[in-house]
């Protein structure tokens, strides 16, 4: 895989190239961005996947002003529906993706829909829903769109400073484009990261004056939850264990369970995989399956001896409250 990103490194400077250029006609006004009258918060990043949107997603949910009417507009990568669709209690992961599901098994109350077109799925949720604010999942490079407010994912171990463009690296926008986010947060960072190293990645980084550069760690939840029961990650110690993962970065949590003293036989897939009807019948021969809870999503109705254990960012030096603050200007 390596070896083909370096033979491909003529086509990252073809597509860096291009959506240098697709930025400078946005930013020149000859391509037009839609406002819209609905408060509209966007949480993207400059890479392909890995920065824990979702739980950030989640964590404004979780501390947005509970009056709000609150909405969440994502694609839905990997479904297998077209168009807008919203969420019901009737929906699965083929119909809206497993983020989305994910999203709405926790918040039944949030408007949780998934449109390609941004524009068109804002407009539908405005004339259906009549949201105060819509959270748009995975759109910071979506220029159609002109969010009032910004959000900004990078991964500790792979901050977009070093990255390159696809299909040699992993970005899929300009590195300057940065400069657009209200707040940039530095996601999955060691628990006990010490100021001198957050100073240090915040000079690389190089925010610009109104910009705030936030850090959060992953922290995994020890209740494992199943289709009938919770049980604890510390009952698991003398158990067999399988886990299985299709999300792009399983590293922090294999860390995290291997921390914990869990033995289990590790199954990865790429991310969002559809599992095959063998996959399925294989994972029903395992006395106990672990999984992610974005996995859960497209697993929960076929493997029966099934557990996920959930993750939610935690931030850094109170950066916490800054997004807080940040979010009460805005008058949520």
């Amino acid at each position: 895989m390596q070896l083909l990103r370096i033979l491909a490194f003529p086509f990252s400077l073809i597509y860096a190239l291009a959506v240098y250029f697709r930025n400078v006609l946005y930013d020149s006004g000859i391509l037009q961005s839609t406002e819209f009258k609905t408060v509209i918060v966007s949480v993207g990043n400059l890479s392909t996947g890995g920065t824990g949107k979702t739980p950030m997603i989640e964590w404004l949910l979780n501390h947005l002003s509970p009056s709000s009417k609150l909405a969440v507009l994502s694609r839905g990568y990997k479904r297998k529906s077209r168009g807008f669709v919203l969420a019901q209690k009737t929906s699965t992961a083929e119909e809206i993706g497993d983020e989305p599901l994910q999203i709405y098994s926790k918040f039944p109350e949030v408007s949780v829909a998934v449109d390609a077109d941004r524009i068109r799925g804002i407009k539908l949720l405005e004339t259906s829903k009549h949201p105060n604010l819509i959270l748009l999942d995975d759109a910071y490079q979506h220029r159609k769109v002109n969010p009032l407010f910004s959000i900004l994912l990078t991964s500790y171990g792979n901050l977009y400073t070093n990255d390159w463009y696809l299909p040699t690296g992993n970005l899929r926008d300009n590195k300057s484009s940065s400069k657009r986010a209200d707040l940039i947060v530095v996601t999955k960072c060691p628990p006990d990261l010490d100021d001198e190293s957050q100073l240090r990645i915040t000079r690389e980084l190089n925010p610009g004056k109104n910009q705030r550069v936030l850090f959060c760690a992953l922290e995994y939840d020890i209740n494992l939850k199943g289709k009938k029961e919770e049980i604890s990650l510390n009952g698991l110690q003398n158990k067999v264990v399988s886990l299985v993962t299709g999300i792009a970065n399983p590293k922090p949590l294999i860390a995290f369970l291997k921390s914990a003293g869990i033995n289990f036989d590790h199954h990865q897939y790429r991310d969002h995989h559809f599992f095959s009807r063998k996959e399925i019948d294989f994972f029903n021969s395992k006395p106990l399956i672990l999984t992610t809870e974005k996995d859960y999503m497209r697993l929960k109705d076929s493997v029966e001896n099934l557990y996920y254990i959930s993750v939610r960012h935690r931030f850094l030096n109170k950066g916490d409250e800054v997004i807080t603050k940040s979010l009460e200007k805005l008058g949520y």
